[in-house]
């Protein structure tokens, strides 16, 4: 297995290739953090969720460093990002045979920058997921595919922002709903009245969606 910690809640309904949902936390945070409500989701769910190859200055864990230019605006490590995303499509895998996953049934969900590398990841990689849930999060330009979409990608996409986030404007996740559109990707976009955040009706809102699919 590659180097990521990793904690798991097997499947509470015994299957023999239970279906698969990936949970990326956000930065400075820890494998923990999503995997707070595991047991809320559906138990047909095997629920994987990795700790960040990086540290930050406050002990937490991030997917790339982010850092100040002259003018206070972020810098986001571009490399760093790319060797996560690289990482964690190996990883996957590696998932997938360890625990005899159903293969045509893969769910990742990211919150804050687990966002960013969940959208990125499947275009990089297409169709290594199927499903991805997008909160709080954007799609980063600077990380798609140099050669372009691939016209084979069949992932389809939640994605939910606070209209009030203060960390992630949600202008950025409005540019992003233009972007699948763009791509001629499926999707749907949820905004709530909180900040940097998971609202009670947006983990109804996505939970009923990940039900939907199983």
């Amino acid at each position: 297995m590659s180097t990521l910690h990793y904690v798991v809640r097997e499947p509470k309904i015994t299957r023999k290739n239970p279906p698969l949902l990936i949970l990326l936390h956000g930065y400075g945070s820890n494998e923990s953090d999503l995997f707070s409500f595991a047991n809320e989701l559906p138990d047909e769910l095997l629920i994987v969720s990795p700790r960040a190859p990086y540290t930050t200055v406050y002990g937490g864990h991030a997917w790339y460093a982010i850092d100040l230019d002259a003018n206070n605006e972020k810098l986001s490590n571009l490399e760093e990002a790319q060797t996560s995303i690289d990482m964690l499509a190996v990883w996957i895998d590696e998932i997938k045979e360890t625990y005899k996953t159903d293969s045509s049934t893969t769910f990742l969900l990211g919150f804050s920058q687990g966002a960013i590398l969940s959208y990125a990841l499947s275009f990089q990689y297409p169709n290594k997921v199927q499903h991805v849930l997008a909160l709080s999060g954007y799609i980063n330009e600077e990380l798609l595919p140099k050669e372009g979409i691939p016209k084979t990608i069949t992932t389809d996409y939640y994605t939910s922002h606070g209209t009030v986030d203060q960390v992630l404007p949600i202008a950025l996740a409005r540019k992003s709903t233009e972007l699948l559109e763009k791509f001629e990707l499926p999707y749907v976009f949820s905004e709530y009245p909180v900040g940097h955040g998971v609202a009670p009706q947006n983990f109804h809102s996505f939970k009923s969606w990940i039900e939907e699919r199983l």
